[in-house]
């Protein structure tokens, strides 16, 4: 697929830290840098030096234009490239809150169009992507954007547009989450006597453990949890705080991702 890509180009619109993660993917999978061109107003030392086409005239035709500015900022960018509208060029936005129908209006009613979610973890190569398409996105433009989206992580198809916010609630806002909860438990332990560097240290290194336990492992999150939950135990003292139907996790992240949604719904209304 990137074949396609190669031989047409690629535009990316926008190149912070998530169309940085794309672009370091693409690149290391063997898209050559000749064939990309970032429209890009603050680049980076790295992106500079990669030998892509940078603030240059693009290419007529491109395989692919990749919309990765800020939601906030889509309006204002569009216009670059509206003239590749209505034609064989894909488009792939990663902009949240930014609709099919938003983009449709800018770009023209017949332009192929698939919106992803992908997640920050993007920028180590452990991202999950969900991707869903317009009337006009084949299916050879839905393996293509696996394809790139695939570059940076795992990617699953949605039924459709509706299902955006939810991923976003999930998967999309999910990792400042799980930021938070090192932070909650760095402070717990500073609470019961440790030294916040070492509080700090324990809490990164087993949330990444246990992420990469779960990644790695064929048994499911709740066999995992069982298997270090020895009954009467210090977990099983800890989880019946945090599964409490009322005030634990499983009422407070519904009310977290519900949130998020709704906030994804309100950004695209």
């Amino acid at each position: 697929m990137l074949d396609r890509v190669a031989g047409n180009g690629l535009v990316l619109l926008g190149c912070g830290k998530m169309g940085s993660a794309l672009l370091a993917g693409w690149l290391k999978a063997g898209l050559p840098p000749e064939a990309v061109w970032v429209v890009e107003p603050n680049p980076t030392d790295w992106l500079i030096k990669t030998g892509v086409h940078l603030n240059e005239g693009l290419t007529e035709t491109p395989a692919v234009a990749v919309l990765a500015v800020k939601p906030q900022m889509m309006g204002s960018a569009l216009p670059a490239l509206q003239a590749l509208g209505n034609g064989t060029t894909l488009f792939l936005s990663i902009a949240a809150g930014t609709t099919i129908a938003t983009l449709e209006a800018a770009l023209g009613t017949q332009t192929p169009i698939i919106r992803t979610m992908p997640n920050t973890p993007a920028m180590v190569g452990r991202g999950i992507t969900a991707i869903c398409g317009n009337a006009h996105a084949s299916a050879d433009d839905l393996a293509l954007a696996r394809a790139l989206m695939g570059a940076v992580g795992q990617v699953v198809d949605l039924d459709g547009e509706h299902q955006i916010d939810a991923v976003t609630g999930v998967s999309g806002s999910g990792p400042a989450y799980v930021f938070h909860l090192i932070e909650a438990m760095a402070a717990a332990g500073e609470a019961e006597g440790l030294a916040p560097a070492i509080a700090m240290q324990l809490a990164r290194a087993t949330v990444a453990g246990a992420g990469e336990l779960a990644h790695q492992s064929p048994e499911t999150a709740t066999q995992l949890r069982v298997n270090v939950t020895s009954p009467g135990g210090t977990t099983a003292a800890a989880l019946a705080v945090l599964m409490d139907a009322d005030t634990g996790f499983p009422a407070l992240l519904r009310r977290a991702v519900k949130a998020a949604a709704d906030r994804g719904r309100e950004l695209g209304a």
